[in-house]
């Protein structure tokens, strides 16, 4: 087994040069990485948050906000189903959480029943409608959700608000965020580099639901300010021009029509405005309600909140147009920015909030940089003193080792964390403890007699299945870390995780090269550590 094969070398070899060429960028000038050949590996390690500096949010998503907007969309579903049909109706809104509507005409009640299940909801993934309708008395029908359905949506929710905050905060340009679910409803995100959590925060946990919706010019607002609103629309906060507004509930056109936004300047009047243009369906529903809507007013709501209710002078075709209001460049951009990553399924809560300077991470690495250094140091003086000639073949396998671990963080963009550090350093005595192994064994087998190059095939072969056996385990554990943990804890398990596979190959593969062209070399008598 103590051999030099032709492969063994040139694995360790190609080992070696992989460790040196990815890790060596991580010590270079920026300037002198950039002058670099295009085939040579520029990718240095990605910092975590804790080491880098930057922002850390925790926001909860408001599952009880999205129920209550998708109750009040099923009445509006309910209204414009008995409308089209020309079916008679009183009392149409929400009690105790599901829709409740009055037929007044006796003899139309199974037909609003039969419309009413055949328009509302949609399958899910059991076959089953995600809404039920059934009859209750005084001419009463009950539209509620399944709570299934309820709760799907709020898993949906959650997945598409990640989504969205990842392309959001990809326009700001930060580097590698981390964004993932924490428990049921909540998101995490970590933001290295970006050191103005509001900022973040502004763009982040907007909901930027746009809606354009044709404004009610026949409605009292005295009277809707007092509580008496029509059916069929709602009171919302307005503009400098006009304190509220009486909208049609049912939109236009939605945001998700939305193809591109981007921060401009009126040509007319040089203050900053916001350009959308719509797809196709969009364009097609926009066109058709300006052309059917010239003379009156719609709005486009942002939020629950009028930006702007422009007058329809002409049917507006090309399904394009802009948003002015009282912008500035940064919150017109900001805006575009918004409506490019589409909106929010539902509401967010901060409910955490840290703020990592880049002084303090640069602390950080120093600390961890010390922290490595000195443990290496120890580790290699340690293995030295034990076992000599050995304990140097042991050293140069561990420093291998180390390039490979960050060779491989480098070129995965793998992110470092401080938790990581420790990982890296926990991985340096993991290696050497599978030294520690081969080196006992080796000796056990030469006090019991046997030749020199027997000792070491028999103390090679007999530790391997102990090495093996620990680093599956710290594997498994690593790999368990990885898929249930967050933030520094993966970082932590990733390291490990790396540490174990090159630990396994240094310890076993690269000594036992060494060892070989040693022993070719000396033929010795005896080992160095009997």
């Amino acid at each position: 087994m103590i051999t030099v094969s032709r492969w063994r070398v040139i694995l360790v070899v190609l080992a070696a040069l992989y460790g040196i060429l990815f890790t060596l960028p991580n010590v270079l000038p920026a300037s002198v990485r950039d002058s670099l050949p295009g085939f040579l590996p520029k990718q240095t390690l990605n910092l975590g948050l804790d080491l880098q500096g930057g922002s850390y949010l925790l926001y909860e998503v408001d599952t009880a906000a999205l129920r209550t907007e998708l109750l009040t969309n099923l009445v509006e579903d309910s209204r414009t189903t008995l409308r089209e049909a020309e079916i008679d109706f009183t009392g149409l809104g929400v009690v105790n959480g599901e829709v409740n509507v009055r037929i007044n005409n006796p003899a139309q009640v199974d037909q609003a029943l039969k419309l009413l299940r055949e328009q509302l909801g949609s399958a899910m993934a059991t076959g089953a409608r995600d809404v039920t309708v059934s009859s209750a008395p005084d001419q009463r029908i009950r539209v509620a959700f399944v709570p299934q359905a309820l709760d799907a949506q709020a898993a949906k929710a959650v997945d598409q608000s990640i989504e969205v905050i990842r392309r959001r905060i990809d326009e700001l340009g930060t580097k590698e965020p981390d964004i993932r679910r924490q428990g049921s409803n909540r998101i995490s995100i970590a933001a290295p580099g970006e050191s103005d959590p509001k900022k973040l925060q502004a763009i982040v946990g907007q909901t930027a639901k746009l809606t354009f919706q044709m404004v009610d010019e026949t409605a009292d607002l005295a009277q809707a300010q007092a509580g008496r609103v029509p059916p069929g629309t709602m009171l919302i906060p307005g503009d400098d021009v006009q304190p509220f507004y009486v909208v049609k509930r049912r939109a236009l056109v939605t945001g998700e029509m939305l193809t591109d936004s981007q921060a401009s300047f009126d040509q007319q009047t040089g203050r900053p405005v916001v350009t959308f243009r719509f797809n196709g369906l969009g364009a097609r529903r926009f066109a058709d309600a300006t052309a059917q809507n010239v003379g009156k007013r719609f709005a486009i709501v942002l939020d629950n909140k009028v930006i702007s209710a422009p007058n329809i002078n002409e049917p507006i075709n090309g399904g394009s147009g802009q948003i002015s209001g009282n912008f500035t460049t940064e919150s017109a951009n900001n805006l575009a920015i918004l409506l490019r990553a589409g909106a929010l399924p539902a509401p967010l809560t901060i409910q955490e909030q840290q703020t990592v300077s880049a002084e303090l991470g640069a602390d950080a690495i120093r600390a961890g940089a010390i922290s490595l250094m000195i443990g290496g140091v120890a580790i290699i003086v340690f293995i030295i003193l034990a076992y000599g000639l050995f304990g140097v073949f042991a050293a140069v396998a561990l420093i291998v080792n180390v390039l490979l671990i960050l060779g491989i963080m480098s070129m995965t963009q793998a992110t470092l964390t401080f938790p990581g550090i420790a990982g890296l350093i926990l991985t340096l005595a993991v290696a050497v403890d599978a030294n520690v192994l081969i080196y006992e064994r080796v000796r056990d087998e030469a006090h019991a007699g046997r030749t020199p190059i027997m000792a070491l095939e028999h103390g090679y072969s007999r530790a391997l299945v102990s090495i093996l056996d620990a680093n599956i385990t710290s594997a498994i554990s690593a790999i368990i870390m990885f898929q249930f943990g967050s933030g520094p804890i993966r970082g932590f398990a990733w390291t490990l995780l790396i540490g174990v596979v090159t630990s396994v190959f240094t310890a076993v593969v690269i000594t036992q090269v060494l060892i070989g062209f040693w022993f070719r070399a000396t033929k010795p008598k005896a080992l160095p550590i009997e």
